[in-house]
């Protein structure tokens, strides 16, 4: 995904451009405002969400806002705007879902991780870890995206999302849990060699002292990245759901 635009933290469109819905679908909560407001809103979602469930909560919460497209950061591995696996903490039935019907609009999907990262990005190589419910991860360099499933790939006796996801936090504790934020962190580093980490999520808010060329990012940055999806001087990889 290769990105053209002027101001990279900027949070809102020009007036004479569509208004776009961002929604960001987590294992523990669906949050989403619009390019045009600062107004925040949300419902919890979990095992037992379907996409469309999550489209029809979408749908009635958002009955009262003007929007004409939207964008869905999916929690699992997306392939030419649609999701080619079930989400991990979520329910089943995804895969194959029809998203532009139950919203009528137009709509892209990319994967939850890289929206973040895309809303993160200030230029250079940057990669995004999102510590959330499970491990989110992806790698811009010089503005194109490569969204990444770094989650569960061996590290010690499980693996990455088994230490610095939510389940590693809870096992562990917060203290032991930073110790292998900063190990993950560092091992990451070493075999991408990027500019700058970015630690996103919402567990990031945990980690008090960054080391090094690690920034925290905001979780708002999540809409900065689904309204980026959007600008016309993309070349997205994300293509819009027919």
């Amino acid at each position: 995904m290769r990105l053209r635009y002027g101001d990279p933290m900027s949070t809102q469109t020009p007036s004479t451009s569509p208004v776009i819905l961002a929604i960001d679908v987590g294992g523990t909560h669906v949050k989403f405002r619009t390019s045009a407001a600062d107004e925040e809103r949300r419902f919890d979602s979990g095992a037992t969400l379907t996409a469309a469930q999550m489209c029809a909560q979408v749908a009635s919460q958002t009955a009262d806002w003007t929007y004409d497209r939207v964008s869905v950061g999916y929690p699992g591995p997306v392939l030419h705007g649609r999701p080619v696996h079930e989400p991990q903490n979520l329910a089943a039935g995804w895969v194959g879902f029809d998203f532009a019907t139950p919203l009528a609009r137009p709509v892209k999907l990319i994967n939850d991780a890289a929206m973040q990262a895309l809303g993160s990005y200030n230029g250079g190589k940057m990669l995004f870890l999102g510590l959330g419910t499970g491990l989110g991860s992806a790698l811009i360099v010089d503005g194109i995206v490569e969204p990444m499933e770094l989650a569960h790939l061996p590290y010690r006796k499980r693996t990455y999302e088994d230490y610095v996801g939510l389940r590693g936090l809870e096992r562990l504790g917060k203290k032991k849990w930073r110790k292998h934020v900063e190990q993950v962190v560092g091992l990451l580093s070493a075999a991408l060699e990027p500019d700058e980490v970015v630690l996103g999520g919402g567990n990031a808010k945990l980690i008090t002292a960054p080391p090094d060329h690690v920034r925290l990012g905001d979780n708002a940055n999540a809409f900065i990245g689904g309204f980026r999806l959007w600008d016309d001087d993309m070349n997205a990889r994300a293509h819009t759901v027919k």
